[in-house]
């Protein structure tokens, strides 16, 4: 089908034009804004080259921000955090300008690791969570999953012969955020088939780890020393680590509330 071409259109049937036009080459947001835009061309008199740039650009503008959505969507993190929510004051351990340096996503482009140490309540998941929103929106492929969970599917997926499906679906993101690893212990099995995951991505993608042990601590998830060594040894080469202490601010801020709504008036 094609769209007749006429000059001296009628108003009317110029917007039809664009209405239908619009439609055909899946511009929803010029079809949207266009007669609000041309009013406010007639208005400030614009030329019709910067009345065709600014539609565009609204489009392109649109579409960047619904993509960077679809890739926040599709990371499966459990809840929204971002940078901006987060209390670097109530949590000094943590280096304000090394987290923005962080959220260029320079370190997802490079393929390096990052791993967040320290106790529940200081903030590790919710730096996870906003790096990773953060290289969504920069363009990347993220995946957000619990290590326990991930090691799960795993071991399911090898049952049913399908494990390397499995790993070669999670190799394709280009930043693997693993939360909670190091609250449970791992059998054999189950750390042999995490560590194919992260052996598949070293030095060419991108994984981010929250734990709330040190690394001296792993052998507790890890139970095999050599393999405990050797994941350690994948996610920390060449990439930042980041121990944000152990203490709560969570119980602090719990707590100053307490103390400010018993305090006399």
């Amino acid at each position: 089908m094609t769209v007749p071409r006429h000059r001296g259109l009628t108003e009317q049937a110029a917007d039809a034009a664009v209405d239908q036009a619009c439609k055909m080459l899946r511009l929803p947001t010029i079809r949207q804004s266009y007669a609000e835009t041309a009013q406010r061309a007639t208005r400030e008199q614009m030329s019709y080259l910067g009345f065709l740039a600014d539609l565009l650009l609204a489009e392109c503008d649109d579409r960047a921000r619904r993509r960077s959505e679809r890739r926040i969507k599709a990371a499966g993190f459990p809840r929204q955090k971002s940078l901006r929510e987060f209390d670097f004051e109530a949590n000094p351990n943590i280096d304000p300008a090394m987290i923005h340096s962080l959220a260029t996503s320079d370190w997802v482009r490079k393929g390096l690791p990052l791993c967040l140490i320290g106790d529940s309540g200081t903030g590790k998941s919710h730096l996870l969570i906003a790096l990773g929103t953060e290289a969504a929106m920069a363009g990347h492929r993220v995946k957000y999953t619990l290590a326990a969970k991930l090691v799960n599917e795993l071991v399911e997926a090898a049952d049913e012969k399908m494990l390397t499906k499995t790993i070669a679906r999670y190799s394709r993101v280009e930043l693997l955020c693993l939360d909670e690893l190091g609250y449970m212990e791992l059998d054999r099995r189950g750390a042999e088939l995490l560590f194919q995951v992260i052996t598949e991505r070293d030095e060419r993608a991108s994984i981010a780890i929250a734990s709330n042990e040190s690394f001296s601590g792993w052998t507790k998830t890890f139970t095999d020393p050599r393999l405990c060594a050797a994941i350690v040894d994948r996610l920390t080469y060449g990439g930042n680590i980041i121990e944000t202490g152990t203490v709560s601010y969570r119980y602090t801020q719990t707590q100053a509330v307490k103390s400010a709504q018993q305090a006399p008036s």
